[in-house]
């Protein structure tokens, strides 16, 4: 990924480190959120500094290491009554606007593309429709929490559409891979994620944005 602008690289960085922050805060600053989240981006910057993302081929493939601990790591948390008091700890507020982050992520996506790094079915010209969430989320949080227009119904409704749009995007992402099941972007394959820093994406801004939505749900319909 030499052949990248360093620009590119530093705006996701700075997109990573944001959605950190908006998570940290979201956790009332729980250091235990943030020394775990830390250490797990250390990790993946190490593993993917190091070249083993890039090996195709095995079973699972080496892919799925990015993207799977962190959804695990989600659903133990839904699914065991300490998780939960956790997650219900977690500030909605902020974990509505922390979907800002999503607009500098379809810029990145959007740059890779322009540089062959990503197919333009994962771009804003593609199928991918995920920047509207993040474009509408200081809106929904005015309107929702400032003004106290939005209620209840038309947060858990933009939530969701937004976990489909966030699905579509990722289901897009894993399927252009070069791997067996690729399905799109056979002329330009998804690389990017292999390399660091865009391998933070699949390991934690997806994660995180993912985590948002449930939580919030939970939030709204508890």
């Amino acid at each position: 990924m030499e052949h990248l602008p360093n620009y590119i690289s530093i705006v996701f960085i700075l997109t990573a480190l944001l959605t950190l922050l908006l998570l940290y805060k979201a956790s009332n600053y729980s250091k235990r959120v943030m020394v775990v989240i830390v250490l797990w981006l250390v990790l993946q910057a190490v593993v993917s500094l190091s070249g083993f993302y890039e090996v195709a081929g095995g079973v699972p493939p080496r892919f799925a290491l990015l993207l799977m601990p962190p959804v695990l790591f989600i659903a133990i948390m839904f699914l065991t009554k300490t998780g939960r008091n956790i997650i219900d700890g977690f500030d909605i507020k902020t974990l509505t606007l922390l979907h800002v982050v999503r607009i500098p992520v379809e810029l990145t996506l959007y740059w890779l593309f322009l540089h062959k790094a990503v197919p333009m079915v994962m771009t804003f010209e593609g199928r991918n429709f995920d920047i509207l969430c993040g474009l509408t989320a200081p809106v929904v949080y005015y309107f929702a929490y400032i003004k106290n227009v939005f209620g209840k119904k038309a947060l858990l409704v933009w939530n969701i559409i937004c976990l489909l749009l966030l699905t579509n995007i990722v289901v897009t992402a894993v399927l252009s891979v070069p791997l067996r099941f690729q399905q799109f972007g056979f002329e330009q394959p998804n690389i990017a994620f292999f390399y660091f820093p865009f391998a933070w994406l699949p390991c934690f801004v997806v994660p995180a944005v993912l985590f948002a939505h449930l939580a919030v749900i939970r939030r709204l319909i508890k």
